[in-house]
């Protein structure tokens, strides 16, 4: 024990003197977690309309196409930029970038629409959309879906109105105009330990903070590596091992301060999402009420915090060079974050890339982090990540207590 003390004030000593690095480790974190929080915010807050809009070219002018335009308006889809003089300055416009679709409503879309509510025969006239060729082919799909419910919608209205009219059923005219008899709201699903009662959708912020805090915990690989090789170098490893100081000992003593280190990341970065990010105009972070969430969300914590010191040491146990580190352990940490829905959350990706994310302990890590802040879930819902993360730290430092032991045989 007296020896395991020693090592804990050697590597804090070493540690501290280590203040760019510290100072990576909080700082890259926040500007992350802030910028983030607000480039996605519109992404996960319901009900906020995207910067993605449309505008009208209607070469019709008649009542049909501006109840048309006016039925479109209603709908909450994208930003309406209103109408434009003619089809070349709508193409100006969307080349500029300033708009993403145009809808030009062709001469005689009135009348064509009147005839194919009398008819069944495909009218000849074709309303053209106009799109941005950068945004993407989903959104341009839905909201050419949306137009054609619309026009739809229009010729509904049309051949009611005209039946309305023939058998003198008033009622029949405002069919299309009415609003549903029930309202469908929308509630996030939590656990059952909740004591909200109206829960929200979650936030950006409630995405980012967890994501980020977790690939920040994950980089103390770098001052970790840095503190290693340099005792590799300087020959204070050989001097532990002479004194009959265990590999493994080494690493239980650098366990301790870097899991110091993790935990005051922890509390920071909590503190610029619950802060920071609303005083640059973000959703602030919202943390659960009750003792017992609190209490699951340190565990998750210090599970994370294990298995990052584990993978640090074992970069570290791998490496020779600090540039050998640092191209080591960024990219693997770059990878991890990439699959495990760090970067790109995960329910944006593809089918595939949503199976392939388990294969990052990045991903148990967030995953367990979202059954706390998202779900109201306590310590027993966040057993399987945590036991996932302690188990990945395990084998990270048997590895590296394995390829310490085989260096030790091919130096005698």
């Amino acid at each position: 024990m007296t020896r395991l003390l020693a090592l804990w004030r050697k590597e804090t000593l070493a540690l501290l003197r280590d203040r760019h690095g510290l100072a990576a480790l909080f700082i890259m974190p926040a500007i992350f977690i802030l910028v983030m929080s607000l480039a996605l915010r519109d992404a996960f807050v319901p009900g906020v309309p995207a910067d993605l809009g449309y505008a009208v070219v209607d070469l019709d002018d008649t009542p049909t196409s501006a109840a048309f335009e006016a039925r479109l308006g209603t709908v909450d889809i994208l930003r309406e930029f209103g109408r434009l003089a003619d089809e070349q300055t709508a193409r100006r416009e969307i080349a500029a970038g300033r708009i993403a679709f145009v809808i030009v409503l062709p001469e005689g879309f009135g009348a064509a629409l009147d005839a194919a509510a009398r008819t069944d025969a495909p009218s000849a006239t074709t309303l053209r959309l106009l799109a941005d060729p950068t945004v993407p082919l989903a959104v341009r799909n839905g909201f050419r879906q949306q137009v054609e419910a619309e026009l739809s919608r229009q010729q509904l209205a049309s051949v009611l109105d005209r039946l309305g009219r023939a058998l003198m059923i008033p009622e029949l005219r405002d069919i299309p105009e009415r609003r549903p008899a029930l309202e469908v709201a929308t509630e996030a699903v939590r656990g059952e330990t909740t004591l909200d009662p109206a829960p929200v959708l979650p936030s950006s912020v409630q995405q980012n903070v967890p994501a980020w805090l977790i690939f920040s915990m994950f980089f103390v690989v770098v001052p970790i590596s840095a503190v290693f090789i340099a005792e590799r170098q300087h020959g204070t490893l050989q001097r532990l091992a002479t004194q009959q100081v265990s590999f493994g000992l080494i690493l239980a003593g650098k366990l301790l301060p870097f899991f110091v280190v993790n935990q005051v990341q922890a509390v920071v970065m909590v503190l610029v999402g619950r802060y920071l990010v609303p005083l640059a105009g973000g959703e602030a972070l919202v943390l659960p009420g009750n003792g017992s969430a609190l209490f699951a969300l340190w565990l998750m914590t210090a599970a994370v915090s294990v298995a990052a010191v584990a993978w640090a040491l074992l970069i570290a146990s791998l490496a020779r060079t600090a540039e050998q580190a640092t191209v080591f352990g960024g990219v693997g940490n770059i990878l991890m974050g990439a699959i495990g829905g760090i970067m790109v959350p995960k329910f944006v990706m593809p089918a595939g890339m949503q199976a392939l994310t388990q294969l990052s302990p990045m991903a148990w890590a967030l995953d367990g982090f979202h059954r706390v802040m998202l779900r109201n879930g306590g310590s027993s819902d966040i057993v399987l990540p945590a036991a996932a993360l302690v188990c990945f730290a395990l084998a990270a430092l048997v590895v590296a207590i394995l390829l310490n032991r085989r260096a030790r045989r091919a130096h005698c």
